[in-house]
């Protein structure tokens, strides 16, 4: 069979031949970040201020530069942020964990130790064409605590574009691109955390009323650790359907794909709100990257209500990736 009708039939069983490309797609600039909207309603913001952290919590958990909230076709708000248990958890992200910068430890992630953080700094375009809305961002990995002042370790061009998919559900490719200027460059250090993308989920999720499923048919119970081409995070939701959730999937060309992966196991922290998932690269083994040289990762999220198969994740990773 021909590629192009292999893909014609991949197209054809996800349904995009129905797909009503008549749904308008905007995006909205506030005083505090950058709405995607779809038929007037919103999907997803892109935060541009820094969040103000409760009363009482140190100022160092605020930041910028994160996707909250993040809601399913309904409305359903699927994402968190700073949660009592990890005041650095911000929906959907992705900061380095263990940087060794000129022998020195950099971390980008707990933004309570004070050594680093990423701020949003810039937009650097954004645009609605072909039913689609694309956001490209600057945003600055901040060594805090350099021997000489608050230095710029990596520059990291986040594009984040948004569509319309079959069966009322909508597609968010996140692609990020990262560059250090830093003579000797920087060493990401193997970590269970850090980079690639990383989702904290609503705090209506807990073991008993959510599940995950991998690629590889890992579940909740025994993911963590392991690789991935996909991810499925699904939970009860109040769409008519009773659930919804969102499809992840690593591109072939990310680093270290199948990519390993970070999930609290079941009973990791108690009570409700206690889902998380990261693809993690640098999971396994270290990633040197070399001075004005610049790194790419991809990822697309299918966001849905209802269900999403095992059978449906991988003919999306198919189409993704082809």
């Amino acid at each position: 069979m021909c590629f192009k009708r292999k893909l014609f039939l991949s197209l054809l069983f996800l349904g995009f031949s129905s797909v009503s490309f008549s749904q308008k797609i905007t995006l909205d600039e506030t005083s505090t970040g950058i709405d995607f909207l779809i038929d007037n309603q919103r999907v997803l913001t892109y935060q541009t201020a820094k969040e103000p952290v409760p009363e009482g919590v140190k100022s160092d958990f605020s930041k910028s530069g994160f996707i909250h909230p993040i809601t399913s076709p309904s409305g359903q708000v699927l994402s968190r942020i700073q949660p009592k248990d990890h005041y650095h958890h911000y929906g959907i992200w992705g900061p380095w964990t263990r940087a060794t910068i000129s022998g020195r430890e950099v971390d980008f992630w707990n933004l309570g130790d004070g050594k680093g953080r990423v701020d949003f700094a810039k937009v650097l375009s954004k645009k609605v064409a072909g039913g689609a809305a694309e956001l490209n961002v600057r945003q600055n990995h901040l060594d805090l605590k350099a021997p000489e002042a608050e230095k710029l370790a990596i520059e990291e061009d986040l594009r984040i574009k948004v569509k319309p998919a079959d069966k009322g559900r909508y597609m968010v490719d996140y692609t990020t691109t990262i560059e250090t200027k830093i003579p000797g460059g920087i060493l990401l250090d193997d970590y269970r955390y850090g980079g690639g993308i990383g989702f904290r989920a609503t705090e209506l999720w807990g073991d008993a009323n959510s599940s995950i499923l991998t690629s590889d048919g890992k579940t909740r119970k025994d993911a963590d650790g392991t690789n991935a081409k996909w991810v499925i995070v699904k939970g009860k939701t109040a769409d008519p359907s009773g659930q919804s959730g969102i499809l992840f999937l690593s591109h072939n060309t990310n680093k270290s794909h199948p990519e390993p992966l970070r999930v609290w196991p079941l009973g990791q922290y108690k009570g409700e709100g206690n889902v998380f998932i990261e693809f993690c690269p640098i999971r396994h083994e270290s990633w040197e990257i070399q001075p004005n040289e610049r790194y790419s990762l991809k990822y697309r999220l299918i966001v849905f209500d209802g269900d999403l198969t095992a059978d449906e994740a991988e003919a999306y990773w198919r189409a993704f990736v082809k």
